[in-house]
């Protein structure tokens, strides 16, 4: 069965524990070596009271957060964030999202699905406030049916279940 999506749905919140390892392997992830990121002596000295999670680490976050929800067929187009509230060591980030809009597509490639494009409104908020705002474009394949060695077919729905 597949799932039908309304503008003004709520996504499910998702918690995501802030830890110093994620803040650092976030951060080296992406490549972003500065001091703020890793170390915590450092964050001091520039008036922060501890290391923070980068905004690319947050990007990475929200794009997981739709794609969860949306499942395997999900394809992130557009993610557009503003930061607030830092993240430290220690917080629970709470994501939420509200569907803002919803647009058919027929015969994006390959030309036997039909796609939808969704755009989601999302938030994260940290015990400091908000952490995050803003909007992800997402498109997801209706119906995608794969033959594997011309014998199983498997139809992948919006949820993800075959």
């Amino acid at each position: 069965m597949t799932e039908a999506y309304r503008v003004g749905d709520e996504l499910p919140p998702l918690e995501i524990p802030v830890t110093r390892t994620l803040i650092v392997a976030g951060a080296l992830a992406s490549r972003d070596y500065q001091d703020v990121h890793h170390d915590a002596e450092l964050a001091r000295e520039k008036g922060s009271p501890d290391i923070f999670m980068n905004i690319l680490t947050t990007n990475g976050l929200v794009g997981r957060y739709i794609t969860d929800h949306f499942g395997p067929t999900a394809v992130l187009r557009k993610v557009a964030i503003r930061l607030g509230a830092p993240n430290y060591p220690g917080d629970l980030l709470r994501l939420t999202g509200r569907i803002t809009a919803l647009e058919n597509l027929e015969n994006l490639a390959p030309k036997s699905e039909n796609h939808t494009l969704i755009e989601v409104a999302v938030t994260g908020d940290n015990r400091i406030g908000r952490h995050v705002t803003g909007k992800v474009t997402v498109t997801i394949a209706d119906a995608v049916t794969v033959t594997i060695a011309g014998a199983v077919a498997v139809a992948v729905t919006k949820e993800g279940g075959a």
